[in-house]
């Protein structure tokens, strides 16, 4: 279908090829039919294969020295102990492709959260969809901001202009027109009459029918010569890969001494070069920034399941230091259900009944109930709010659905309470843009052609040169005009948001003759709307969240500044500071004296995307992290430029939604608030399951390297040194990054965005618990020596078993320490990461195992312990754990005792 020269078929002709009807798109069963044979996706890079996956486990050069030696030792009769060590290794793989794949198909989960949509034609109705579900011959509504979903014929265009640098390089955008005849042999940088999929709408708005999908469009075709894709490291991913090859080095040198004094001394050179090899495989943390994408990977479907859908999974760890949230008004810290409250011409105000988008409701004046179509200049206004619109309202049995601006269905609501369901012929349409900030259609009434334009009042007034008086056009003069300025600041002070409405009659010759300045010009002013967005509900709880947390809210919106300032007063931005800063203040000022009115007033208004854009520099210039919300196509550099660009999904277009890091589902300023908690809180999970690993680690490699520099016998065979690896490392580990939040992650200041992973003394925490093991698990091993010397037995083994289960408990309670670096486990609740427990459970029980089930002693060369080994070993391993234990009871039930009672389990 692809090969067919759309471009210089007629809409006819097209719609005939796709087999589609106008006006009614495709039938639900020919659309079924469809997606058998079309997909509307682009292929990606080749997969990773789960085997391949899997085999890679084992490609790691530590491990096939590893199994080189497993295999040596077998051959050489130390069969039990090749198949051993063999199996664990093979455990730990299945671990490690568990955590790989986990990270794999947790991305792929984020790709399909952030996918987009597309709103077609169907069967007559307008329905909104994914872009992954388009066939050819989808009817398709296109508006500015929008990224084409599919390779279209345009059907409709009213002042389109499309951005194809995706496809040409050419950054300017491109007018388009339905209507454009071709000639046979042109570029598709020429084609005038098509759109492509991946380019974006910078202008206007029309309609398309679907021509080409996935792999067939233009799009598809370059992608067929671009197949490898390769997924980007996070920045503290890269800081571990770092990290963990300087590791790798300290533990093959240290791991290679070990095996040296134990050959000098005279230990078995198989033995200790198998005990080197297997200290280096459990010591070397390459798991680390594969535990860090699951957990990175887990958080964002946390997030996800509370409307903070992320896209770019580096934005996980700047939320936790974000420092700024500015925030749009409109939707986004309001509720967007926008309602026409007031309506006013030159001598008379109407209250205007009804809640939301219920067309029921009544219109009452200052002597009482009044009928506005019975009035010529009210009933214009009805005729420009109806006329000068895109958005429909669709009754279904659960609730009142919107298609399109918010705004807009507020003014179609207004205009049905009224009585006026029944549209003009549009003949043309100059759209809507946050410059700009009005939007005109021209229309057919009659024998007669109008220009209709809604918009902010001081930009309309600009464009009016007469205002309806008393049923008569009279210039607009400073008085006429500071009537509706005074009334605009009045209900502006009461959050009511303004729209004026103008309109001249044209002739039918000038429609497509003229320019739009000129079209918009020499306009009759009719009269003003006041709608009211009231404020979402627990925004004002979620401010002072931020505030608490140390992060500054700043309201930045078009809307007039008294409305901005009512808004922000009523939510807790600002209270006694009545500034407000305007688009004109943000030009005159320079970028210090901008910071400081950012950071203490909080509330812009009358801003251009341009401004925003300024804004978010001015701030990250002076080490601000800054999360930024928009909605509008004009709002994607703001967007891209912050720390954290944040899309509207439900408002916002798809060119917006491309830039950002993160997109929120329901629109909703708190959902940015869950964000930075969750942020805090995985940041948190990452720093303790790295105490952890590294501690434990540590620990492993001082108990060799000490008992080989003092000359002590082998303290753990190698088959030891793994099971402490696989029991210890992975379950307890992954748990910990399940942690719940702490108490207060949402009281404290952000943290630097330079700050290191090991900042607030962690290295040094790290390290000395690492001394810590190791000496408790060489004095277990000194003391299983001295028993068996006491008592005349030659009995390596029970030193041993006490070394290699001290180690293994020591690591089980440190991993209870981990949980905060503030709290007790006990302040926490012990129970409450039942994942923690059910891990460290598991891993006792495992151990308990290779202690005393006979078949499995033999294998690992232990021996049954008796009570007062298990004292040795408890009062050892669990030394601080008991002593913060006794901390707490002492503080918290005997000099807090009103306070806490007991211990929270």
């Amino acid at each position: 279908m692809n090969k067919t020269s759309w471009w210089q078929k007629s809409i006819a002709d097209t719609f005939k090829l796709v087999k589609s009807e106008p006006g009614y798109g495709l039938s639900s069963k020919e659309v079924e039919k469809r997606k058998e044979q079309y997909r509307n996706v682009l292929e990606e890079g080749t997969k990773k294969n789960p085997v391949l996956m899997f085999l890679n486990q084992f490609t790691e050069t530590m491990v096939i020295v590893l199994l080189a030696a497993t295999v040596i030792s077998g051959i050489i009769g130390a069969m039990i102990d090749a198949i051993t060590i063999m199996a664990i290794v093979i455990i730990n793989a299945v671990l490690g492709f568990v955590q790989e794949y986990r990270a794999e198909k947790s991305l792929d989960e984020i790709k399909k959260l952030a996918s987009p949509y597309a709103n077609v034609l169907r069967a007559g109705k307008r329905v909104k969809i994914p872009a992954e579900d388009l066939v050819p011959g989808d009817i398709v509504f296109l508006e500015a901001g929008d990224k084409i979903p599919a390779d279209l014929r345009l059907i409709q265009s009213y002042s389109l202009e499309i951005e194809e640098s995706a496809l040409t390089g050419e950054s300017v955008p491109v007018e388009k027109s339905a209507q454009a005849n071709l000639e046979k042999d042109v570029s598709i940088a020429d084609q005038r009459n098509m759109a492509f999929m991946g380019t974006s709408i910078t202008r206007g708005n029309g309609q398309g029918v679907v021509i080409a999908t996935g792999m067939q469009t233009v799009m598809g075709e370059i992608a067929s010569l671009i197949k490898e894709s390769q997924e980007a490291q996070t920045p503290l991913q890269q800081r571990l890969d770092q990290l963990g090859k300087i590791l790798i080095i300290i533990c093959l040198v240290v791991c290679a001494m070990v095996t040296a004094m134990g050959i000098y001394r005279g230990e078995d050179t198989l033995t200790m070069f198998m005990a080197g090899v297997s200290l280096a495989v459990a010591a070397i943390p390459e798991g680390l920034p594969a535990i860090v994408t699951v957990v990175l990977a887990l958080g964002v479907q946390r997030m996800s399941k509370r409307n903070a859908i992320v896209r770019k999974l580096p934005a996980v760890e700047t939320l936790g230091c974000t420092t700024v949230i500015c925030s749009d008004k409109t939707g986004t810290l309001t509720q967007n259900q926008m309602t026409v409250k007031r309506l006013a011409i030159f001598d008379k105000t109407l209250d205007i009944e009804g809640e939301g988008y219920n067309k029921s409701g009544s219109f009452f004046s200052a002597e009482g109930k009044f009928n506005p179509k019975k009035d010529p200049v009210f009933n214009k206004i009805l005729e420009v709010a109806l006329n000068c619109n895109n958005a429909a309202i669709a009754d279904s049995k659960r609730k009142i659905e919107i298609q399109g601006d918010p705004t807009e269905a507020a003014l179609l609501v207004l205009a049905m309470k009224g009585g006026l369901e029944e549209r003009f012929e549009k003949i043309r349409e100059i759209p809507f843009d946050s410059e700009r900030k009005k939007m005109s259609v021209i229309v057919k009434k009659g024998n007669h052609y109008y220009i209709m334009v809604k918009g902010a009042l001081d930009v309309l007034m600009s464009s009016c040169s007469q205002v309806v008086k008393e049923g008569n056009d009279t210039k607009l003069n400073e008085n006429n005009s500071k009537y509706f300025l005074d009334l605009q600041e009045k209900w502006a002070s009461n959050a009511l948001r303004v729209l004026a409405f103008a309109y001249k009659k044209i002739d039918s010759k000038d429609i497509h003759k003229i320019s739009d300045n000129e079209l918009e010009s020499d306009l009759t002013l009719l009269g003003i709307a006041g709608m009211i967005d009231p404020p979402r509900p627990n925004v004002d709880e979620s401010v002072n969240q931020c505030l608490d947390a140390g992060v500054v809210p700043i309201m930045i919106t078009g809307d007039h500044p008294i409305t901005a300032l009512a808004i922000a007063k009523q939510i807790g931005i600002t209270n006694d500071n009545d500034e407000v800063v305007t688009g004109g203040d943000i030009d005159n000022l320079n970028d210090k004296a901008l910071y400081r009115k950012a950071m203490s007033t909080r509330v812009f208004a009358r801003v251009s995307p341009q401004h925003k854009n300024r804004i978010v520099k001015v701030l990250q210039e002076r080490r601000q992290v800054v999360a930024m919300t928009g909605d509008g196509v004009n709002d994607a550099p703001a967007v891209k430029s912050a720390d954290i660009g944040v899309a509207m999904a439900i408002s916002g277009t798809e060119v917006t939604k491309e830039a950002s890091s993160m997109v929120l589902a329901d629109d909703n300023f708190s959902t940015i608030v869950v964000a930075v908690h969750e942020g805090r809180s995985i940041y948190d999970n990452i720093r303790k399951f790295i105490r952890y690993l590294l501690g434990c680690n540590i620990g492993e490699v001082l108990v060799m390297f000490l008992a080989a520099l003092l000359a002590m016998p082998l303290p753990l065979l190698p088959i030891q040194i793994l099971w402490v690896n696989l029991v210890t490392d992975g379950l307890p580990a992954m748990a910990l990054g399940l942690e719940p939040a702490e108490p207060g992650v949402m009281k404290r200041k952000p943290r630097s965005k330079d700050e290191g992973i090991f900042s607030n003394g962690l290295g040094k925490i790290i390290l000395l618990r690492g001394i810590f093991i190791a000496i408790i698990t060489l004095t277990a091993f000194t003391v299983g020596l001295a028993y068996s010397q006491m008592h005349g037995i030659d009995n390596l083994d029970l030193a041993r078993t006490m070394a290699f289960t001290t180690l293994v408990f020591a690591q089980l309670f440190y991993v209870f320490e981990c949980r905060s670096e503030k709290f007790s486990p006990f302040e926490l609740g012990f129970f409450k990461n039942k994942f923690l427990v059910i891990a460290v459970s598991l891993s006792v029980m495992m151990h308990l195992t290779v202690i005393y089930y006979t078949p499995l002693q033999e294998i690992f060369r232990t021996v049954p312990l008796d009570w007062w080994h298990w004292g040795i070993i408890i009062i050892l391993s669990g030394l601080q754990f008991i002593f913060r234990l006794l901390t707490y009871i002492i503080q918290r039930v005997f000099i807090n005792r009103n306070i806490y009672a007991k211990i929270r389990l």
